[in-house]
């Protein structure tokens, strides 16, 4: 069902998502969450709901050029084998334990960012 929430969520994400690169999850994590989904649910779906976004900024980025697809090809077998391994992980750990991890990992990007 459409609502107000509904819009300015979905165009945070995508707006996040786009400039940040991927970034979205930031987003979309919480508000998942705040729709009833457990940690899990909620970084599951975002997944599922950054993934074409991502798709479409790439094209986007990739038609004025600022990249191509050399760029970052290379660390697609390795991130292949890490998404496995996390999807792996995150069947071990409890909603708790994978919200504070999530938590620690934004604080510290977000400390990094300001000190570098």
């Amino acid at each position: 069902m459409f609502s107000i929430k509904l819009l300015l969520s979905g165009l945070g994400i995508g707006i996040i998502n786009s400039l940040f690169g991927a970034g979205g999850g930031i987003i979309a994590v919480p508000v998942l969450k705040n729709d009833g989904l457990t940690q899990k649910s909620a970084q599951a779906s975002a997944i599922a709901v950054i993934l074409p976004l991502s798709i479409i900024s790439m094209f986007i980025y990739l038609s004025k050029g600022y990249f191509s697809l050399t760029d970052g090809i290379r660390y697609l077998p390795f991130g292949f084998i890490g998404a496995v391994t996390g999807t792996k992980i995150m069947d071990k750990i409890s909603n708790r334990l994978l919200s504070l991890i999530f938590s620690f990992l934004l604080i510290y990007s977000g400390i990094r960012m300001i000190l570098k």
